[in-house]
């Protein structure tokens, strides 16, 4: 049966993982307000998503200009009396060099967007874990807390129990001391008016 956090850990994972899908490839059909009500934390994740990506877009256009201003410098260093051929051989060049350039850069940032990707998942559960363990904790204390007072609540009704037990006894043994004064009384009654009657006969006689 799964608990509570376990449940919320694995929505939230999977509202990451779509809202990722959709910063990396585009989601121009969905509504930012039908994906707000999708996804829970749509607005932090998408805070998150839109800095890195701004940040690779920043370092994919760095290099991209580095490699441009590099190519310049090596453009201006040929000799201006190069025929055509020649020209056409370095501009070709130039153009494969940039095509791998290109290709190097969007395999960097591609691996790079892997890798922030793979360290947010890893810190998100780490924080999932720590989540659950404080949740199971805080169970676990609520529990034992219960059973202390289950267990007081048990021991005052034992001693209440004890307490009536022994009011009970108590005063079954005043009612007996009651019924025997009263029986010892009512002999005592009874020897008298017999005495008495004896006593009036004896004297008719």
């Amino acid at each position: 049966m799964l608990r509570l956090p376990s449940i919320i850990s694995l929505l939230t994972v999977f509202s990451f993982l779509s809202i990722w899908v959709c910063v990396v490839q585009g989601c121009e059909t969905i509504e930012p307000e039908s994906m707000r009500q999708q996804f829970p934390f749509y607005n932090e994740l998408q805070a998150i998503f839109t800095a890195r990506m701004q940040r690779m877009l920043w370092q994919e256009a760095e290099g991209v200009v580095s490699s441009t201003n590099l190519k310049k410098k090596t453009g201006r260093l040929s000799s201006d009396d190069d025929d055509d051929e020649s020209y056409e051989d370095k501009d070709s060049g130039r153009k494969k060099k940039k095509s791998r350039s290109n290709n190097s850069t969007g395999t960097g940032s591609s691996s790079s967007a892997n890798n922030n990707l793979q360290e947010i998942l890893e810190e998100f559960m780490r924080q999932q874990l720590q989540m659950e363990v404080q949740w199971r904790e805080a169970v676990e204390a609520r529990e034992e807390q219960r059973r202390l007072k289950e267990m007081e609540w048990r021991e005052a009704m034992e001693a209440l129990e004890k307490e009536r037990l022994l009011m009970d006894r108590r005063w079954r043994e005043i009612e007996e001391q009651r019924r025997l004064r009263e029986e010892a009384r009512a002999e005592k009654r009874d020897a008298l008016i017999t005495a008495l009657l004896n006593k009036l006969r004896r004297e008719d006689m």
